[in-house]
């Protein structure tokens, strides 16, 4: 594993392993919020233009490239549940209609969906994996000829195991269903393309493996659907919005690509400096290498923890999760044991989740499978 520790404000005996639950920012991210918020002290001291439009476009190019997408292709949303609703109101269903989801989906990612069945008359069906089936045999097991919508995303939040997109939406297209995706879990860890998946609406909030703020995300928009309804009527996705002087020629028309779906005060004086540091972080390192930091830091765990009854038994588990399941004996409060010896993880259900990011090092794994060992022993 390479030593990224130095990157963030991490005390030595701190061993965090709960990047799926919220991500910590990396120094220059946080001295980037830290500026912003000083900036606002004196808010004649920046441009209009750099204030509200070339900051967002800057946020917007580097989300771009961890999709694989154009920046015109891109919406700044304030979390995956406005862009899974922005995705809702722009898709056309039915009564009779399947809306397909998996069991046990995080709840933003249900919510919409049993909404809209209930607007249009449509059905929710749940994907359930078998024991030793994969998510993408229950995807695939689930879609019928009358299905219109596929909702998932990479991998399942609670186990890890991961979802083959491109299998998935051949079978979604070969329906004439939509794939709408949630890749808060994924994006920036795992290696993405919106071209090979060719999903209708993709959303990611930023503030888990993208290192970034609360209240930071990005939506891709498919061409096909760029000119559909934005959720808000606001002023700044208008067309020549850029022209303050002219602001109350009031437009029909907006900017260009899928900037209409941008939420409301989307410049976001103060947190868009430290995402913006964040992503050019992620796309500095690239994802394939944080992939591999992580699935090395998986690895070691995994090996470690076997001895123990811990065992990562999910098929095609995302190499930067580790769903272990526990023995029997693991008292009920585990993750508050472990946070006790300064090792933070998240438990789900019987099962110990553990995220490791790329500031994670040999001496953390140390430190969980000491702490392990004494509350297991």
């Amino acid at each position: 594993m390479t030593d990224y520790r130095a990157l963030f404000d991490l005390p030595a005996d701190t061993a965090y392993f709960n990047a799926a639950q919220v991500g910590p920012l990396p120094i220059r991210a946080a001295e980037a919020g830290q500026t912003a918020f000083r900036d606002k002290l004196r808010p004649w001291r920046h441009s209009t233009n750099a204030l509200f439009f070339d900051r967002p476009e800057s946020v917007r190019g580097e989300a771009a490239r961890l999709f694989n997408a154009s920046a015109d292709d891109i919406a700044l949303v304030p979390a995956a549940s406005y862009g899974l609703a922005t995705a809702a109101r722009n898709l056309d269903l039915q009564s009779g209609d399947e809306i397909v989801i998996l069991d046990g989906q995080f709840p933003s990612n249900v919510y919409t969906w049993r909404a809209l069945a209930q607007q249009t008359g449509a059905v929710i069906k749940t994907a359930k994996r078998t024991e030793t089936g994969t998510w993408t045999q229950a995807l695939l097991a689930t879609i019928t000829p009358r299905t219109r919508l596929v909702a998932c995303g990479a991998l399942h939040w609670i186990d890890g195991g991961r979802i083959d997109l491109a299998v998935v939406s051949q079978a979604a297209k070969a329906q004439g269903a939509a794939l709408v995706l949630d890749l808060t879990q994924s994006l920036g860890v795992m290696a993405f393309d919106v071209k090979a998946v060719d999903p209708d609406f993709a959303v990611a909030a930023a503030y888990k493996w993208m290192l970034s703020p609360y209240a930071t995300g990005y939506l891709y928009v498919a061409p096909r659907h760029q000119g559909g309804v934005p959720l808000e009527q606001n002023w700044i996705n208008r067309s020549d919005a850029r022209d303050f002087s002219r602001l109350t020629d009031y437009r029909d028309t907006y900017d260009a690509g899928a900037r209409r779906f941008d939420m409301g005060e989307r410049a976001n004086h103060q947190l868009l400096p430290a995402a913006l540091e964040s992503l050019r972080l992620i796309n500095g390192l690239g994802v394939s290498e944080i992939a591999r930091q992580c699935a090395a830091t998986s690895a070691s765990i995994k090996a470690e923890v076997a001895p123990l009854e811990l065992h990562a038994d999910i098929p095609e588990q995302a190499p930067h999760y580790l769903s272990l399941s526990l023995p029997a004996h693991a008292p009920a409060d585990i993750a508050f044991q472990l946070r006790e010896k300064g090792v933070h993880a998240s438990q789900r259900g019987p099962r110990l989740r553990i995220s490791a990011h790329i500031y994670n090092t040999d001496n953390d794994v140390d430190r969980l499978i000491g702490a392990l060992k004494d509350i297991l022993r």
